[in-house]
């Protein structure tokens, strides 16, 4: 593509560029600086200067380089090849490049983001004379073995069709369709199309969120659930393992789509996220994730305007998948160092620091992230949703620092991780007690009417005995467990069962590290039936040392990793020990 010649580089500060222009530029557009053919976007015009954020190493760009315009704002490429590839933050494809520059990643390359040489099998579904519109689905392409990719006529376009080729192999720039629109020009549409990534796409109508997103990690299912469509923060200082926990989140979530955004982690973070997604195996259909996942990889080592950008990129991809009709769950890791990177250029451009430094548009710039998030009905006329779940990284673990604060303020669904329980090796360390959802009541329903019409008394309950227990730890602390009556002992034991037994889940053992939800609900049942019991024989006089004698209460503690998730049966094995158990006890002692 020609670009034109729009004016010369005055002044270089880090990625951010001061151009004298000769040609007027938009705001938002992107230029190319320098001969090296830099990518960067338009932040100001004023008069005939205009700043410009550089989304590559700006070394050795000096005043009097040339600098070219686009007429294009900052956009992705949208059509079949997005799923299983790892882009950069501007979505360039990261394998194509390092054909191209080896393992770093060279300046001045520029990829398109979707191969011009592949072929996609295209299968029409609209026929000439059928009047079509924004989101109408033209035909679809078996992308991969677990995603149609429906091929749709991008937002704002109305008109007839003229032309629909035949079902064949095309390439993404050979036309596939042809429409008259209402002014009546003729345009030509292909199996992609380009759109800003900071502008929404647009949809029909907002839905409230009313079912679960599973993930298989028994403390968010059960507790602390997700809705689809809903958002989610995951808080957490240094080595409280919020990566780990973005990984679980992505690998079992019950989501169509995967959008996996690394921004601004370090370099083996995203190295382990992309040697471990190639390897897993999808447990809904025996297939490869990366058939249903993207992943944006922007280390903290890559230019910091490009980290900037790579949330948009990201959610972007995320609604066009949105648009097909699918569910799609997006990771973003972290949005710290994205707000980081607003504010190292908010300090570039010399604007007003508010708290910590950060601009003061910083709560405005996450509620327009978070708010692209939700359950909607898309333009063609399905239901879908994006689910955002956003991992913070305070410094020190201050969750009174302004990402986290403002993060609060656009989520429904926090999820703190907490150093102490991270220490003791307890994961995923969330916080039962500092952690809260305001889908609970939402997913309820769901809950009720698929899985166990008990649900809400068993949740309440087991939460009620969590909560409790964090009560009687203060008095602990002060006087000693011994200087409580031994029902208040037994309290501490259950929250230990529970704590350990069900909230405690290991990523890497093959049976713990998704629990489906007829197996969490069975699991707590068994654990609040032992509960009573126990509860009743201690009143009745036993004592305190034959209950955690049981076999029963150790086999317990460990069902989560002894009993599978596709055969339960070992779980009522489990009752009927125990309850053979129970029954020796009351014998020998009543």
């Amino acid at each position: 593509m020609e670009h034109a010649y729009c004016g010369r580089v005055t002044r270089v500060n880090g990625p951010l560029v001061s151009v004298h222009l000769e040609i007027g530029l938009q705001m938002m557009e992107v230029v190319y600086v320098s001969e090296l053919r830099l990518i960067g976007e338009v932040l100001h015009i004023r008069g005939e200067e205009a700043v410009i954020q550089v989304y590559e190493d700006t070394s050795g760009v000096k005043p009097g380089d040339e600098v070219w315009h686009s007429g294009l704002p900052l956009s992705v490429e949208l059509g079949p090849g997005i799923i299983g590839n790892v882009f950069d933050g501007i979505q360039r494809p990261l394998e194509e490049i390092a054909k191209i520059s080896g393992i770093y990643i060279g300046r001045g390359i520029n990829v398109p983001a979707l191969s011009r040489t592949r072929k996609w099998e295209f299968f029409p579904k609209v026929s000439a004379g059928q009047r079509v519109s924004g989101g109408t689905v033209l035909g679809h392409v078996p992308e991969t073995p677990l995603v149609e990719h429906r091929v749709l006529v991008p937002p704002r376009l109305e008109g007839e069709i003229v032309w629909i080729a035949e079902a064949g192999q095309y390439t993404v720039e050979e036309p596939i369709a042809e429409i008259k629109l209402s002014q009546g020009i003729t345009e030509k549409l292909f199996l992609f199309h380009r759109w800003p990534v900071k502008i929404p796409r647009p949809v029909r109508k907002r839905l409230d969120t009313k079912e679960p997103l599973l993930t298989g990690q028994r403390i968010v299912d059960m507790f602390f659930p997700l809705s689809k469509g809903g958002t989610a923060a995951i808080p957490g200082g240094f080595g409280t393992g919020k990566t780990i926990t973005q990984h679980q989140l992505a690998k079992w979530a019950d989501a169509d789509i995967i959008v996996y955004i690394g921004c601004g982690e370090r370099g083996n973070e995203i190295t382990e996220v992309l040697e471990d997604f190639p390897k897993l195996i999808d447990p809904k259909t025996n297939r490869p994730l990366m058939e249903r996942t993207i992943l944006i990889a922007n280390t903290s080592n890559m230019p910091v305007t490009a980290r900037e950008a790579s949330i948009y990129t990201g959610i972007t991809l995320a609604e066009y998948y949105r648009d097909m009709g699918y569910d799609v769950a997006l990771m973003a890791d972290s949005s710290s160092r994205w707000a980081e990177a607003l504010r190292e250029l908010s300090g570039r451009l010399e604007e007003m620091p508010a708290e910590e430094g950060f601009p003061a548009y910083l709560g405005s710039k996450l509620a327009a992230f978070y708010e692209r998030a939700g359950n909607f009905v898309t333009l063609c006329g399905e239901e879908a949703s994006i689910s955002a779940i956003g991992a913070v990284s305070p410094p020190g673990g201050d969750f009174s620092e302004p990402v986290t604060q403002n993060t609060k303020r656009f989520v429904r669904c926090f999820w703190e991780l907490d150093k102490a329980l991270a220490s003791s090796r307890h994961y995923p360390s969330i916080n039962w007690m500092r952690s809260y959802s305001e889908y609970a009541e939402e997913c309820e329903e769901w809950w009720v009417n698929q899985v166990d019409p008990e649900y809400r008394t068993i949740r309440l309950e087991a939460y009620g005995i969590l909560q409790k227990e964090d009560k009687l730890q203060k008095i602990v602390k002060l006087i000693g467990p011994d200087a409580l009556p031994d029902t208040e002992r037994l309290y501490l034991d259950i929250a230990r069962l529970i704590k350990v037994g069900f909230l405690q889940q290991s990523a890497y053992d093959p049976v713990d590290t998704y629990s489906t939800p007829e197996k969490q609900i069975a699991l707590l049942r068994l654990i609040l039936d032992f509960k009573r019991k126990a509860e009743e024989l201690v009143r009745q006089g036993v004592p305190l040392f034959k209950i955690r004698e049981m076999q029963s209460f150790s086999d317990i503690m460990r069902a989560k990793l002894t009993v599978p998730n596709e055969d339960l049966s070992g779980l009522d094995r489990l009752r009927q020990a125990m309850e053979q158990e129970f029954a020796e006890i009351e014998t020998e002692y009543l």
